[in-house]
């Protein structure tokens, strides 16, 4: 008796479900007018105590530092960043959340509640609840370094 390849299914499984849920949310965030690439790099310096560094962003966003500055210039041309010099080295530039960056990352959740409550749509709230539990196991286990 031969055993089943359910890793390669579970694998292929996952890359299609990401995949779907990546065309999604392109969907949703169409309409506000920002790349994957620009949504991640919001929330990164949104998810930062104080403005950033460009360097920070790079290395917590595992980008060399050239595609930071790209993704800050069309931001900032976007009006949702600003380059503001550090307080204590004004040599230093740290990139500061606008109010318009702001009402773009209310948009980007908007947009991604969307697309998952598209892809999730077939599941009962108890199946939800079973899945977010295990995704939650998978999570833990593989949990990258945060800065």
């Amino acid at each position: 008796m031969t055993v089943p390849d359910t890793s390669g299914q579970l694998a292929e499984q996952l890359l299609r479900l990401t995949r779907r849920l990546n065309r999604a949310q392109k969907r949703y965030l169409d309409p506000v007018g920002i790349t994957p690439a620009q949504s991640r790099l919001l929330r990164s310096v949104a998810h930062c105590e104080a403005p950033p560094r460009m360097a920070d962003l790079a290395e917590r966003l595992e980008v060399v530092p050239r595609a930071v500055t790209t993704l800050v210039d069309a931001l900032e041309a976007n009006g949702a960043v600003r380059r503001v010099p550090d307080p204590a080295n004004r040599r230093v530039i740290r990139i500061e959340l606008t109010d318009r960056g702001r009402e773009i990352l209310r948009a980007l959740r908007e947009a991604r509640r969307a697309a998952v409550e598209e892809i999730l749509s077939p599941l009962t709230a108890e199946q939800r609840e079973m899945l977010g539990g295990l995704l939650g196991e998978l999570m833990q286990g593989s949990a990258p370094h945060r800065h």
